[in-house]
């Protein structure tokens, strides 16, 4: 009897596609849902990773150019007023600042200086805040994804039990397929969350150190206009 519960068991397909095919529609509907979501981290892993490159080299360009020892007018005409880099845009929201501060006579208007720090302030907070967009998402699959799977296999397990009682029958061939089709969710609650948690703890590191150069290079620049200011 044992060996003829083997053979049945053996013959039953346990590939990824099956199970699948094989599970209810509300675990269909999570399996869904967390390879969805896994797709959706990786998008933004892959853009954020390509993004973050391109700002470091992007500062890493403009920092050389700064330090060159070019006047900051001509580097400021050399950018524009709206330049593509976001070291750049730093650059050019303190010097706006700095040129609207002058008087017609020549002189400067008075806190020129507060003006000149709330500009590359705000000017810093808005690539703040595209250099985490999306990290909001990896932090809730990372969180939420194993519950998800947990869920249907909660499910799947009591379907199999279902099918169990209703079969009167405990033997390997009934037992196995329900309960690899229920552990198949929380596997791919497991596949969406790690990467998205891995990958939330660096982006969200690189991105603070990225900030961090923003708002060193602005306290510099402030130091050299506010000594200008003082001769």
């Amino acid at each position: 009897m044992e060996a003829e519960t083997l053979a049945v068991a053996q013959g039953i397909d346990f590939s990824l596609w099956s199970l699948f095919a094989r599970a209810t529609i509300i675990v269909k509907l999570v399996m869904i849902m967390l390879v969805a979501a896994s797709f959706w981290s990786w998008s933004i892993i892959v853009i954020k990773l390509m993004a973050f490159r391109a700002a470091r080299a992007e500062a890493a360009v403009f920092d050389r150019a700064f330090w060159s020892g070019e006047p900051l007018d001509g580097l400021f005409e050399d950018i524009g007023p709206t330049p593509p880099g976001s070291a750049q845009k730093v650059f050019a929201a303190g010097m706006t600042e700095w040129q609207r501060s002058h008087r017609g006579d020549g002189g400067l208007i008075a806190g020129a200086t507060a003006r000149i720090d709330r500009s590359m302030d705000v000017a810093i907070n808005k690539e703040a805040e595209g250099l985490r967009s999306g990290l909001a998402v990896l932090a809730t699959v990372g969180s939420t994804a194993p519950f998800i799977g947990l869920f249907g296999t909660v499910v799947g397990i009591m379907n199999a039990f279902i099918e169990i009682a209703e079969q009167q029958n405990t033997n390997l061939a009934v037992v196995a397929p329900g309960i690899a089709e229920a552990l198949l969710a929380t596997g791919l609650g497991l596949l969406a969350a790690i990467p998205a948690v891995i990958f939330y703890n660096k982006l969200s590191s690189d991105s603070d150190r990225i900030i961090a150069g923003y708002e060193a290079f602005a306290d510099e620049f402030a130091t050299i206009l506010s000594r200008q200011l003082d001769s």
